[in-house]
């Protein structure tokens, strides 16, 4: 039988010659984890899949061990109300709020916009070090939800907010024993040269962008999803007949919730005592929910009486 390989990780490479850099990640195991947490209907798990196959894919790019992706897609009037992934030092997390009843409306395969209706994608990259030339370390881009898929959102996003040409693609499916994987490519036309040049985007035409861009649109999910083929392989295929091609070495991606019961109770600590009665239940405990990981943190009230 395959063996299973190349799951939960993440590998980058370019093509010089093309101006192009991209990434390939795909979650086994470890999008397993966070879907275990909440027991979500199967068009939301494949939602959440998505986005946390692309907040690996731009997380990954990140300079700084401790820097965060965060990705976050909301309406006030949807059936998904909020959907938030982020990625931090090589780990992923990620949650979904939702109306169930109105969910159960819309059948088994709805579409982006009948999950959202009018919404907006941010995107947040802190970069957790002083950026070079004096350049802020933190910044976000807010773009409409755009696009028949989670991934063209992200196309749209990158198209509108930082004017970079991009190809998204990610693909779900479920194993023989029912576990979830997902994958996902991305691949970026940036600017010639050296800093300053101009971007890409304000010429007429991009014929490297474009061939790069045909050859990524002949792959298929099956591929993306396939345990058995190596990420470093699905590069070769699409783009063995390029001058150069540089692969960097996997990075590997892991589940990872940063609540800790330390921390949850030196934030409530920090809190007035009257406003920390207040937040006590009846058996004087304060019960802090996380989102991310479905765990209830009791810390008793009497706690903070040093």
């Amino acid at each position: 039988m395959p063996t299973s390989i190349d799951l939960d990780q993440a590998i980058g490479f370019s093509i010089p010659s093309r101006h192009v850099r991209g990434r390939l990640v795909r979650l086994g195991p470890v999008l397993d984890e966070v879907l275990a947490a909440h027991a979500y209907p199967p068009p939301i798990e494949r939602l959440l899949a998505q986005a946390l196959v692309i907040a690996a894919l731009l997380g990954s790019t990140l300079k700084h061990v401790d820097g965060q992706l965060t990705l976050q897609a909301q309406t006030e009037a949807g059936v998904v109300s909020l959907l938030v992934a982020d990625y931090q030092a090589g780990a992923v997390r990620g949650y979904v709020q939702f109306d169930a009843d109105r969910l159960a409306e819309l059948g088994t395969d709805p579409t982006l916009f009948g999950l959202f209706g009018k919404g907006y994608l941010a995107i947040t990259f802190d970069q957790a070090a002083p950026a070079e030339n004096g350049g802020a370390s933190r910044y976000q881009g807010i773009v409409p939800l755009e696009g028949e898929s989670l991934g063209k959102a992200a196309e749209h996003y990158f198209s509108q907010s930082e004017q970079i040409p991009s190809f998204v693609q990610i693909g779900t499916r479920h194993d023989a024993n029912g576990k979830c994987l997902a994958a996902g490519v991305l691949l970026q036309h940036m600017p010639e040269g050296e800093v300053g040049r101009e971007r890409l985007h304000v010429r007429h035409n991009h014929p490297e962008w474009e061939h790069v861009q045909a050859l990524a649109e002949t792959l298929k999910d099956e591929e993306l999803t396939d345990d058995s083929l190596p990420l470093s392989d699905i590069v070769w295929r699409l783009f063995h007949e390029e001058e150069e091609v540089r692969v960097t070495d996997p990075a590997k991606i892991a589940k990872g919730c940063r609540c800790n019961f330390e921390h949850i109770r030196d934030v409530i600590s920090r809190f007035p005592a009257s406003e920390r009665a207040d937040m006590a239940d009846e058996e004087g405990q304060i019960n802090v929910d996380c989102a991310f990981c479905s765990r209830i943190f009791p810390i008793a009230l009497v706690s903070f009486a040093n």
